[in-house]
């Protein structure tokens, strides 16, 4: 099959690597319909990540159907559309019983392969699932491939990022960082009644969306959003912080943005050493600093209802599709952010 692989820093390569096989009999093999490049993935192509195995096939977001299933696999049937979260999840351990399915004890990151171990991505022609009957969810009616695609990863991290924040209808709240999650988070505070919600980015195309979507922009290269804030609440700052980046700079003005009492609520991938902000410093506001990885396959339940009523273009943020084949392009606009690139979505 014909995928997008690892081969080092700013390396990816469209090449052909052995189909993947049933291994386990609660696995199944998918052939994918359509798979997006996420801002999680650059951090293993510009290698932040060492050790990944050179050749392993990229990517975690994705949608298809389903071409073969193990002897165990009762509920997933050959002809089913299906999405899927970023990592796998088996339902029955401590982690998945409590609702944090992305660290569940058998869980695996798609895309991630070390030492000849782990899963190969969705960035290719099939992909195999294991744990498939607790990890993949049956596209259901009125859910596009495109709003499936979006559920299993960037549209449950952007809402859970906002379920985090314990959005109450009078307060303000700030999201740092336009990029795609970003955004969902945008929505995702105004879908748990967040009425003043302002969006800090320096990229135009990115507070053109933030704006489209219900948020007041703020551009930093114009207007210091510190004081922005400041200014409309009496010198606190803001009650919530929804940080989408995932940097020190980015962590630092959450920390600058938030008032004494407030939450920060991180979900962008951060691979520094140290937090921008010292025990001390978190102890003197009172903070409240949520951080960590979306367990996306328990938010998909619970979002679904909510995509199927339509009331968010959630997929407007679509600003390239291309072929597969065309995926090495694809890397290089999304992570130079050429073209007023937003979000690449690849066909197969």
């Amino acid at each position: 099959m014909k995928a997008l692989t690892f081969h080092g820093k700013d390396k990816v390569l469209y090449e052909s690597i052995p189909d993947p096989e049933i291994l386990a009999p609660t696995d199944v093999i998918v052939k994918v319909n359509l798979c997006a490049i996420c801002g999680s993935d650059l951090h293993v192509y510009h290698e932040h990540e060492k050790g990944l195995d050179h050749g392993t096939a990229m990517g975690h977001e994705f949608v298809g159907e389903v071409v073969a299933v193990g002897k165990s696999v009762k509920k997933i049937h050959v002809g089913n559309q299906v999405m899927s979260p970023f990592t796998t999840s088996c339902g029955n351990c401590f982690y998945c019983n409590i609702g944090l399915t992305c660290r569940c004890i058998h869980g695996q990151l798609y895309g991630w392969r070390q030492h000849e171990k782990g899963l190969h991505g969705g960035q290719a022609e099939f992909v195999r699932v294991p744990l498939a009957e607790s990890t993949l969810m049956k596209i259901p009616e009125g859910v596009t491939l495109e709003e499936g695609l979006f559920l299993g990863d960037i549209l449950s991290t952007g809402f859970f990022c906002a379920k985090q924040a314990e959005i109450k209808p009078k307060n303000t709240y700030v999201v740092v960082g336009c990029g795609p999650v970003g955004l969902m988070a945008i929505l995702g505070a105004l879908e748990y009644g967040a009425e003043k919600v302002f969006a800090v980015d320096t990229i135009p195309e990115r507070l053109d969306m933030a704006r489209q979507f219900g948020a007041t922009v703020i551009n930093p290269s114009y207007l210091n959003p510190v004081d922005a804030i400041k200014a409309i609440t009496e010198g606190r700052g803001a009650d919530g912080v929804m940080e989408a980046v995932g940097n020190s700079a980015t962590n630092k003005l959450a920390y600058e943005l938030v008032r004494p009492g407030g939450i920060i609520s991180a979900v962008g991938v951060c691979t520094d050493e140290h937090l921008a902000f010292s025990p001390t410093q978190a102890y003197d506001k009172n903070l409240t600093y949520k951080v960590g990885r979306c367990p996306a396959r328990f938010m998909m339940d619970e979002l679904v209802p909510m995509v199927q009523k339509k009331k968010y273009n959630f997929t407007s943020i679509i600003s390239h599709l291309m072929p597969l084949s065309e995926g090495v392009t694809g890397y290089d606009i999304f992570a130079n952010k050429r073209d007023n690139c937003l979000k690449v979505v690849l066909g197969v």
